[in-house]
């Protein structure tokens, strides 16, 4: 008997033992996740901390960390139990979690100033992509929906920004509380699509081509040097990864513990052959983001480039693409933009990749965004999703979509003219959005 209670001790104590192990190794993803999240709401979205703690942090075990903001030095320190994570905003760069480096260090860091006067004069002198209203019969037909989504929560989940196009023209514009016109808001994976963007202006001025084997050191030695841009905007790299978000996955890995996040998802093994196997990784935006910027003489020319070519085209000013310690900016995650911004970028693939009269995307390229990955049972094409498995049943198979993290959408509606922004905190399964009713209705309401 005393022998086996011996045994019932040790295998306890080692129960014990191995839950603090895997709790430290979890505490840079608790803490690292805080203080990002809360400093970029507070000082890139300008909500206040009681808010964000209450809502976008109030799950698992970030709802536990103690979060101190420090409005002076535009810091946000967050600590459970032992663990401690800090953030900081910088203007031009927004928020980026220290790792690896100290606060003044980092601040050494400035953004070109270059930049910020070319995107300032662009906004004074141009008018494209200004949003015109549009018609005001189906404009009123949308009010009940707005209302009844972002007011009364009756599609469920809890949405701060929702803008609707229709024919190029403001159908519905509607914001949650403490949320604005001007507020920029947090895309999660909606980003990737504009990293999507940015590679087709790359290809168009003959910089990139993407079905060509990507040049990237540390994968010349084996199976990796035949992954090329079209992998990896498929999802079909072959990369072995991890995208849980509830573990200590690769994801979480990647975007709380690394300073440069790029490497770290270039540095994974080959688990398929390229192009034959569809796994959703979103460190493959980071691998293509990281590569785009080498291809730029200086971080200088590539921001620069970024802006003027992408941003300024579609009238979208003041973006913030947030970057890792690294200085590459985050293309899996960490785009704020206004959801009028949103909306722009949405239009400018309606409108088959242009502007008005110019056009800023290459021929073809939308029809490639489109196009589904060949092992994605037609749910994926280029950086975008697709309906074309009737995820949606209630929706026109052509529409196909970004899709972010916690709710975040742009929807693009080819046969019906259609483009509909939602940005918010809906998380699943705890409160997602009905997003096939509240289409349906939407369609319904811009067809009558």
């Amino acid at each position: 008997m005393k022998r086996l209670l011996r045994y019932v001790a040790i295998a306890l104590l080692l129960a014990i033992l191995g839950g603090c192990i895997y709790l430290n190794s979890l505490m840079p993803i608790i803490t690292g996740y805080a203080a990002k999240n809360l400093a970029s709401a507070v000082f890139v979205s300008g909500r206040e901390a009681k808010d964000v703690e209450a809502l976008d942090l109030n799950f698992s075990f970030i709802r536990f960390t103690s979060n101190t903001v420090d409005f002076e030095n535009k810091t946000v320190t967050s600590r459970f139990l032992w663990g401690k994570s800090t953030a900081v905003y910088r203007e031009g760069y927004g928020v980026t979690l220290l790792r690896g480096a100290t606060a003044d260090g980092l601040r050494k860091q400035r953004f070109p100033s270059s930049v910020l006067g070319e995107e300032r004069a662009q906004q004074d002198s141009t008018s494209k992509a200004q949003l015109s209203v549009g018609d005001s019969a189906v404009a009123e037909r949308l009010v009940p929906i707005a209302r009844a989504f972002v007011g009364e929560r009756a599609y469920h989940g809890h949405p701060f920004a929702f803008v609707v196009l229709h024919k190029g023209g403001v159908v519905a514009e509607c914001y949650d509380k403490g949320i604005g016109p001007d507020t920029k808001l947090l895309s999660w994976s909606v980003a990737k699509s504009f990293v999507n963007a940015l590679i087709g202006i790359m290809v168009k001025d003959s910089i990139l081509d993407i079905h060509v084997p990507m040049d990237i050191p540390e994968w010349q030695g084996d199976g990796r040097k035949a992954i090329t841009i079209h992998d990896l905007m498929q999802m079909q790299s072959g990369l072995k990864w991890n995208e849980d978000y509830g573990t200590r996955s690769d994801v979480n890995i990647m975007l709380h513990c690394e300073s440069d996040m790029g490497l770290f998802a270039l540095s994974k093994p080959l688990e398929y052959e390229p192009g034959t196997h569809w796994q959703y990784s979103s460190g493959t935006a980071n691998i293509v983001m990281r590569y785009l910027r080498s291809r730029f003489s200086s971080d200088e020319a590539f921001l620069s480039y970024m802006h003027s070519r992408l941003f300024a085209p579609l009238g979208i000013f003041g973006t913030v693409f947030e970057q890792d310690m690294s200085g590459t900016p985050l293309g899996s995650s960490y785009l704020y933009a206004t959801a009028k911004d949103f909306a722009r970028f949405g239009q400018m693939f309606l409108d088959d990749g242009c502007v008005g009269s110019e056009r800023i995307l290459p021929e073809g390229w939308v029809d490639y965004t489109r196009t589904p990955a060949a092992a994605s049972g037609n749910h994926y094409g280029a950086f975008f999703w697709l309906n074309r498995n009737g995820k949606f049943p209630d929706v026109p198979k052509d529409m196909y979509y970004s899709d972010g993290h916690d709710g975040q959408n742009i929807f693009i509606f080819p046969s019906h003219q259609l483009v509909v922004v939602i940005l918010g905190y809906s998380p699943k399964p705890d409160n997602l959005i009905d997003f096939n009713a509240l289409l349906r209705d939407i369609l319904s309401a811009t067809s009558s």
